[in-house]
Order: C-alpha cells, then sequence, then structure tokens
C-alpha cells in the first residue's frame, strides 16, 4: 500500500515561540511514524491554498487579516495562537495540502494520503483563529469536495472537540461531521445535542467522553455508533481530523488510549471508507513518542497489516454509560437497527 506524505520545510519555521506545545519537533515524530509504518512512503510537497479555495470556508476579511498579521511581524492571536511572518506561507501550505492530496488520490497515485502540516486546523472559524488554528484545514478540503458534488465525513479523534468544523458543516448535507472527544474540555462544545440542523439534521455526532476514558469504549463506539453511521451516509471520501492527544501520554489531556488504539480505529474506519479516499490530517498530539507510534499504527490499521499490540485501557462506567445514549440516539436518528 502506497501513502502520500504531505510535508514542507516552512513548517518548521511557524514560529510559535519558546515552551508553546504545538511546536516544529511534532512533525518529525510524526514523519517518523509515517515512514516506519511498512508501507511505500511517496513525498510530496504542499502547494499554497488560492483564496478562492479558502474563501469557501473563510472570510475573504479575515483571510487579509492573518495575511497582514503574519506579514507584519505576528504575535499572538489569542491566547493560545502564536504566528510569525512564516506563519502565512506555512498555513497557506496547510490548507493547500488536502486539496492537493484528493487531486492525487483520484489519479491513482496511492491509496491514501497523511497531511505532516501545520498549523492544525479544527478549531478555526470562519473568522476567528483559535486553538493553535488559523484555516480550517479539513474543512477546505471538504467543502471543496462538496462543491464538486461528493458526500464528505470528517472522523474527527482528536481529544478536542472540533468546534470549526463542526460550526461550517452544522447545516450541510453533504458533509457529515463525527467527533469523539473529552468533555468537559476545551474549547466546550460538542456535547450529545449539538447534532445539526436544517439539510444538516442528524449529520452531527458528538461523542463526549468523561476524562480516563480508554479504548475500549473508543472500539465499542466506532462498532457501534462510527461504522453504522458512516455505512448508511456512505460517502465518497472519508478524511480524519487525526490528533494523537487522546493518547495516556500527552500532556494536555486526560484520556487513556494507547498507540495501538489509534490502529484499530484507522481499522474500523477502513473497512467502510471507499478505496483510495482516505486522507489524514494532522491535528493535536504533544507527546513525540506518541505521534510516532501512533501514527504508524494509524497507517498499519489502515493497511491491514499488524500494529503493536498493546490491549486497549478500561473506561469508567460513566464513559460506557455516554456510549449507551450516543448509540441509541445515532440508532433513532439514522433509523438503523
Amino acid at each position: 500500500m502506497r501513502v502520500l506524505l504531505y510535508h514542507h520545510d516552512v513548517f518548521a519555521h511557524h514560529d510559535t515561540g519558546p515552551w508553546h506545545p504545538e511546536r516544529p519537533e511534532r512533525l518529525p515524530a510524526l514523519i517518523a511514524g509515517v515512514e516506519g509504518s511498512g508501507l511505500e512512503v511517496i513525498r510530496r510537497e504542499p502547494p499554497l491554498a488560492t483564496f478562492d479555495q479558502l474563501s469557501v470556508i473563510h472570510s475573504l476579511d479575515y483571510i487579509r487579516k492573518v495575511e497582514a498579521f503574519c506579514l507584519t511581524g505576528g504575535g499572538a492571536l489569542d491566547a493560545d495562537t502564536v504566528v510569525s511572518e512564516d506563519s502565512w506561507e506555512a498555513a497557506l501550505r496547510s490548507a493547500g495540502a488536502g486539496p492537493a492530496a484528493t487531486r492525487a488520490l483520484r489519479d491513482g497515485d496511492a491509496e491514501c494520503a497523511f497531511l505532516a502540516v501545520r498549523p492544525p486546523g479544527h478549531h478555526a472559524r470562519t473568522a476567528q483563529a483559535m486553538g493553535f488554528c488559523l484555516f480550517n484545514n479539513i474543512a477546505v478540503t471538504a467543502a471543496v469536495l462538496a462543491a464538486e458534488g461528493e458526500r464528505v465525513a470528517i472522523v474527527d479523534w482528536d481529544v478536542h472537540h472540533g468546534n470549526g468544523t463542526q460550526e461550517t458543516f452544522y447545516e450541510s448535507g453533504d458533509v457529515i461531521y463525527l467527533s469523539l472527544h473529552e468533555f468537559p474540555f476545551y474549547p466546550g462544545t460538542g456535547w450529545l445535542d449539538e447534532d445539526g440542523d436544517q439539510d444538516g439534521a442528524g449529520h452531527i455526532v458528538n461523542l463526549p467522553f468523561p476524562p480516563q476514558t480508554g479504548g475500549d469504549v473508543y472500539a465499542d463506539a466506532f462498532e457501534q455508533v462510527i461504522v453504522p453511521v458512516l455505512r448508511e451516509f456512505d460517502p465518497h471520501w472519508v478524511l480524519v481530523s487525526s490528533g494523537f492527544d487522546a493518547h495516556r501520554d500527552d500532556p494536555l489531556a486526560d484520556q487513556m488510549l494507547v498507540s495501538a488504539d489509534y490502529g484499530r480505529m484507522a481499522a474500523a474506519v477502513a473497512s467502510v471508507a471507499p478505496a483510495s479516499r482516505t486522507v489524514f490530517f494532522l491535528e493535536g498530539g504533544y507527546d513525540l513518542a506518541a505521534i510516532e507510534a501512533s501514527s504508524a499504527a494509524a497507517l498499519q490499521g489502515t493497511a491491514g497489516l499488524p500494529y503493536t499490540d498493546e490491549e486497549p485501557l478500561r473506561s469508567p462506567v460513566r464513559s460506557h454509560q455516554i456510549l449507551r445514549l450516543m448509540a441509541a440516539k445515532v440508532a433513532r436518528d439514522w433509523g438503523l437497527s
């Protein structure tokens, strides 16, 4: 199995300052995981996103403000989101990687793609940077595909809820958003009753798990909720917001996944995704060893290869209760037996 790996040297120059967790060293860890997966890796440089691509999601005024802020020296856009002059090019290439990857997969260049990009994207709103994110990379790609008549599923296993992605597609019938995340936690969104509106009614599926949730509940969530909904929706593309911060070693969160859990989740996605139509977008994940091992396991699971044999850790009772509530709700919403 071949995997396209999108990366560019400019990502190392997106300077978030000393001690910031979203640091350049995350990408070499991810690349080591991708190259250690046993797959054939084809490296590509992501192009710059065009303003037309960005404006499918973001307001032109916001795009121009980000450009001016970066190119005049940068600084803090909010308490968490810091940029430098080179962050402008980095953000454009981060957002441009997804559309380029989907074109390449359509052309038969590989069977999946992993985007080793920064800044990440799933917190970025239409006109607001937040949570380390400038442009919503995965939402840009999904919107471009939807505009071409494609049905797109976004699976978000980052430990933080992707509020920007959810907002973007809350009323869309062409894109479904499924998120597994810690709750209550930053950014404070993603409860069970946030499930879409108008054409998007039922197309937002949130699995808000309490701290200390382990891989046993995540595996059951894919079996009982994620895979059945994906099968019913029948997407043309599956895009994964692949944060690795639900790992038990991550310093910013309190979940208990191990690297093998990412292999299990990716294998579940692969069981229902169309051939050569899966793209992984790096979001969070701040322990370097966890990023490397978990990204390798995710690609091995996608390819049907063996991955680390760690057993999933057990979850508190509350996690199982939340899953039962969500499984029942999804069954009603989607008419599942």
